[in-house]
């Protein structure tokens, strides 16, 4: 992350606190606008949160999936896990001995 990205980023969410505080003013409720907006970001507020909360969940069934094919592997193939466990050490032991 860069300089410009964290500046940027610190911005914006300033500007997202300083809105959610003018929005939170109560002496505002009587402009229709107002409430309006706030409704509309309320709503895409808990849309937001229902995708993040989606996306987490298809996350974690898929890395669940992944690790149930890994073990079906391992076990219908326990020569080849083997083997590419025994590759891969000799060569994390060769480049370590290299040092």
């Amino acid at each position: 992350m860069t300089a410009s990205d964290t500046t940027t980023q610190g911005e914006l969410e300033k500007l997202v606190s300083d809105l959610r505080g003018l929005l939170a003013n109560k002496d505002l409720d009587t402009v229709p606008e107002i409430r309006l907006l706030r409704q509309r970001l309320d709503d895409g507020m808990h849309n937001v949160r229902e995708s993040a909360v989606r996306a987490a969940q298809d996350a974690a069934r898929q890395a669940k999936d992944a690790a149930l094919a890994a073990d079906r592997y391992a076990h219908d193939e326990p020569w080849r896990v083997a083997g590419a466990a025994l590759a891969v050490g000799a060569l994390v032991g060769f480049l370590l001995a290299r040092r």
